[in-house]
């Protein structure tokens, strides 16, 4: 127990934190595969109500109310990271890419939020938290296997980028719009403008769709359990062909939370993005058996 209480100094814990990751780095291959005598298999999954989802968000509220300075702390980081995202939109004459680039956080959401599943997994354990717990996952076996998913996400949300992008020059043309009111006053004056966001939410769907399917459990499962990358990927695409209707109700209201806090400059996302972390967790919970 004297372990646990003793207060270490920014150095000791930084390079305890290296340490962790180097560990992690080497276990690279068990983490992807899982356990030696693991093979690739999803795990069995409940069918779940769209009822249920306000249980699972009433969960996240508390689990916000119960640490709220500690995640609002910890999730300054989505607003100032959006706000970055703003200026080299802006700075580039990349103004056609400043909405897909507010609503690919919910490609990215999941690996972000990875931290607030951490804390809501040791709050379930009656541990005591903070923000600083939310870099366990840095110490997880599996930390591997979380890392290389992550880059998938961030792959997809790069390619949303490039799709969205291609979507605006086919309609609207390659010339940069002189500012957002002219970008906006084409979007939805004009029937290129409709064009553009009639194939752009299409296309998006289709990302959010497949972001969703991959990754809706996966994260939470990979901290929780022994199991390799394949195998949560593998759960979480069971858990939505079993719950078609629930989870999409859950990706609509990730995209709709997550696209309302980002219009206020990202400020919002101080409160969406750990209460839909904290929910994911509790998610997972319900559906994975």
């Amino acid at each position: 127990m004297a372990s646990q209480d003793h207060i270490r100094n920014p150095i000791e814990w930084g390079w305890g934190q290296i340490s962790h990751v180097a560990l992690a780095v080497g276990s690279l291959p068990r983490s992807l595969l899982g356990g030696e005598e693991a093979k690739p298999a999803p795990l069995p999954v409940r069918r779940i109500d769209v009822a249920d989802l306000r249980g699972v968000l009433l969960k996240g509220l508390d689990d916000f109310a119960a640490y709220r300075t500690d995640v609002i702390f910890l999730c300054l980081i989505y607003p100032l990271a959006g706000i970055a995202l703003l200026r080299l939109t802006f700075g580039y004459d990349m103004l056609p890419l400043i909405f897909p680039l507010a609503a690919g956080f919910a490609l990215i959401g999941p690996a972000a939020a990875v931290g607030l599943y951490e804390m809501s997994r040791r709050r379930e354990q009656g541990r005591r938290i903070s923000w600083l717990d939310a870099f366990g996952v840095l110490s997880s076996p599996r930390f591997g296997a979380i890392f290389v998913l992550a880059l998938v996400l961030l792959a997809i949300f790069a390619l949303w980028l490039v799709a969205a992008d291609g979507i605006y020059q086919a309609t609207l043309g390659r010339q940069a719009p002189a500012s957002l009111a002219a970008l906006v006053r084409d979007a939805l004056t004009t029937p290129a403008g409709w064009a553009m966001i009639i194939v752009g939410m299409g296309v998006g769907f289709l990302f959010a769709l497949l972001v969703l399917t991959i990754s809706v459990v996966s994260f939470p499962l990979l901290l929780d359990r022994d199991v390799g990358l394949l195998t949560a990927v593998e759960t979480s695409i069971h858990a939505v062909a079993e719950n078609p209707g629930p989870m999409a109700a859950w990706g609509l209201i990730v995209a709709g939370s997550l696209l309302l806090g980002s219009i206020p400059a990202f400020l919002g996302l101080i409160v969406v993005v750990p209460v839909l972390g904290h929910a994911t967790w509790h998610l997972y919970r319900k559906v994975v058996v």
